[in-house]
């Protein structure tokens, strides 16, 4: 199995993946790519959360155009999607795209696909193959009986064949579907059988509920095995949720280090303040603190707070008016209840300036 660590580099404007370097974190916009001020504005949103590379869907010669002001007043790298129209993928190159996302099979003839491929070497800017369970093609759906992991991966690597047949290299490969167990077989048996680098995703997992639960599980065994370069977590609704969801995700397999990862106790009969909302409060209160690699507890009681909280660098427990404040499972002075929160946040910050 080729892991990380083995797959090939690739440069995607200013940023590399692949070889070992650290997993990045894509999103995709939901503007409509024609709206330039829309879609900056969604753009920097995702940029503040921590987004790392940005695609938009280019359906039309408009959006196309729309791209290299687009990338004008962004900071991170501009991947075009592609579907259907091989004039697109060209037009999306030539105002600045810093990589195409299309699929060969739905590009159309060779000559069409040779001439996306003589402008991406003319350009160096690589091509993501995409294969998605949904759009598996007819006849890899009657070899195997239904959509399998098996159709997935063959069906990729023909078309990582037929553009390594133009002469071309600088691939990316994803292979998605929304099946958790499918996906991680699909990445599972692609990662024996090709070296590019890979971005990983559970595609249309659902909504913010389902959708992180989905991801979840399926980034995580797919992650866990050293195989994946760049994440998505793919959510119906707002893009910048998903950003959260994969730091989180990166964060717990050890991915990715900085920001405060909250720890809260999931309450019992104990519990004397409304713990709910002060560690919904907390999470809020820590998001952009991404420069600080801290882990903070919010605990419901006195009784296991301090002893729950030990391997928090700093964390609060309630009590009856009031709660503690705990540093490295010591506690370090009571606080009014009201006053929790803003305690937390005074220590906080003193941390940042240290």
């Amino acid at each position: 199995m080729t892991h990380r660590e083995q797959t090939k580099v690739v440069r995607i404007g200013d940023r590399v993946i692949g070889g070992g370097n650290p997993v990045l974190i894509q999103s995709m916009t939901n503007t409509r790519t024609e709206d330039v001020a829309g879609t900056v504005a969604q753009i920097k949103r995702l940029e503040t959360a921590g987004c790392e590379i940005v695609r938009c869907t280019v359906p039309n010669m408009e959006a196309a155009k729309a791209l290299g002001e687009i990338k004008k007043r962004i900071s991170i790298p501009l991947v075009a999607d592609i579907h259907f129209d091989y004039k697109m993928a060209i037009a999306a190159m030539e105002n600045g795209a810093d990589k195409i996302r299309i699929n060969p099979g739905n590009i159309g003839s060779e000559e069409r696909v040779r001439a996306v491929v003589d402008a991406a070497r003319e350009r160096q800017i690589p091509i993501r193959i995409g294969v998605n369970s949904g759009s598996l093609e007819k006849r890899f759906l009657e070899k195997y009986g239904k959509v399998t992991a098996e159709g997935i991966v063959e069906s990729a690597l023909e078309k990582i064949h037929r553009i390594e047949d133009m002469d071309y290299d600088n691939l990316v490969v994803s292979i998605k579907s929304s099946d958790v167990l499918m996906c991680a077989k699909a990445h599972e048996l692609i990662a024996g059988q090709m070296n590019y680098p890979l971005h990983v995703g559970i595609t249309e997992s659902g909504t913010l509920y389902s959708g992180n639960i989905k991801s979840a599980l399926g980034l995580g065994i797919i992650l866990y095995q050293g195989i994946g370069d760049t994440i998505r977590v793919s959510l119906t609704g707002d893009p910048v949720e998903e950003i959260k969801s994969a730091k989180q995700i990166l964060r717990n397999l050890g991915l990715r280090k900085g920001g405060i990862e909250v720890v809260s106790c999931p309450t019992c009969g104990r519990t004397k303040i409304d713990l709910i909302r002060l560690a919904n409060q907390v999470e809020t209160m820590v998001a952009g603190m991404d420069h600080l690699n801290l882990k903070v507890a919010v605990m419901g009681c006195v009784v296991n707070g301090p002893g729950e909280a030990r391997e928090a660098d700093i964390g609060i427990a309630g009590g009856i008016g009031e709660g503690l404040l705990i540093k490295k499972g010591e506690i370090v002075r009571k606080v009014p209840e009201d006053e929790l929160l803003e305690t937390l946040r005074q220590e906080l910050v003193s941390w940042e300036e240290l």
